[in-house]
C-alpha cells in the first residue's frame, strides 16, 4: 500500500469506496505518535490503547468535516489530548479521590510498568513531569519530547503562545528544582 500524504488521505475518506483505506491509511501515519502523546498524559499501557480507541473512533466519525484550517496532525493531536484529558477526569471522578492520590497512583503505575525502559534519571524526570500541573505537564511533554511548535500547540490547546511559552518555562524551572538543579 503506497503512503499517501494528509490531503490525499482527506481527499480519499470522502470517496465512499476509498474511506476504509484512507483511515488505515490516516492509522499507519499517526497511530504510534499519537499513541505516545497519550501515554505521556494517561502514563499506564492499558490507559493509553483504551484512549487512542476512543480518539479514532472519534477521527473516523468527523474526518469527514474536517476543514484544514490547521494541519490534520494538529487537529489529530488536539483530539487525542482533549481524549486523554477527558479520561483523566473520569478517572478521578470514578474514584473520587483527590488529584493528588490520582497522581501517587500514575507515578506508582510508572514504577511498576513493565513497559517502561528508561534508566533511574528518566524515571526521575517523569516522576517530576507527573507533578507538574496539569497545564504545565502537557505543555512541556508537548514541547520536550515531541518538539511541536508553539504556534501549533497554541492551535490544539486553544491558548496564546505567550501562555504556553510562561507555561513551559515554569515547567522547566519546577522539574529542575525537584530533580536537585538550579
Amino acid at each position: 500500500m503506497p503512503h499517501w500524504d494528509d490531503r490525499e488521505i482527506i481527499e480519499q475518506f470522502s470517496v465512499p469506496e476509498k474511506k476504509e483505506d484512507a483511515f488505515n491509511q490516516l492509522v499507519l501515519k499517526y497511530q504510534e505518535r499519537l499513541y505516545w502523546h497519550i501515554r505521556k498524559i494517561v502514563i499506564v499501557h492499558e490507559d493509553a490503547d483504551d484512549v487512542l480507541q476512543n480518539c479514532l473512533v472519534k477521527v473516523w466519525r468527523s474526518l469527514g468535516e474536517f476543514r484544514s484550517e490547521s494541519g490534520l496532525y494538529t487537529w489529530l493531536y488536539r483530539i487525542a489530548t482533549n481524549e486523554a484529558l477527558t479520561f483523566l477526569k473520569q478517572k478521578k471522578k470514578k474514584t473520587m479521590a483527590p488529584w493528588v492520590e490520582v497522581e501517587e497512583h500514575l507515578r506508582e503505575s510508572l514504577e511498576s510498568d513493565t513497559w517502561f525502559d528508561g534508566d533511574e534519571i528518566q524515571l526521575q524526570l517523569q516522576q517530576a513531569i507527573l507533578r507538574l500541573p496539569e497545564k504545565q505537564r502537557i505543555v512541556f511533554n508537548m514541547k520536550y519530547f515531541d518538539q511541536v511548535k508553539y504556534e501549533d500547540m497554541a492551535r490544539i490547546l486553544n491558548t496564546s503562545v505567550g501562555a504556553l511559552k510562561a507555561s513551559y518555562h515554569h515547567a522547566v524551572k519546577k522539574i529542575k528544582a525537584m530533580m536537585g538543579g538550579d
